[in-house]
């Protein structure tokens, strides 16, 4: 990675942050929970940030459809988070397997 891509990184993520900054109040609270969940059992392909991205989409289409975003989410957001991840491989996943003895990969 050379300082190019980090530079692209920091602004891409700033963009990010505006968009989520843009969200009403609910939203930024529901979406800062579920970046919080997601970072620490979240997927280990999380870095591209798509998903996270994907969020902010589907949040932005819920404040323009005038739907809450517990409508969106439903009550229990680590519910909705699990269902976001579980078919991909997550931080969890790899310390379970540590525990357990078992070799960790991860898929770059």
């Amino acid at each position: 990675m050379g300082i190019a891509d980090i530079i692209e990184g920091k602004r891409q993520w700033r963009a990010h942050t505006a968009r989520v900054k843009a969200l009403p109040p609910d939203y930024r609270i529901v979406y800062k929970e579920i970046q919080r969940y997601l970072f620490k059992v979240g997927p280990v392909d999380l870095h591209d940030g798509s998903l996270l991205s994907g969020i902010v989409d589907f949040f932005e289409e819920g404040v323009a459809s005038g739907s809450g975003v517990l409508e969106l989410v439903g009550s229990d957001v680590a519910a909705f988070c699990d269902g976001l991840v579980k078919d991909s491989r997550t931080y969890a996943d790899i310390y379970q397997e540590s525990i357990r003895g078992e070799t960790c990969t991860t898929e770059k």
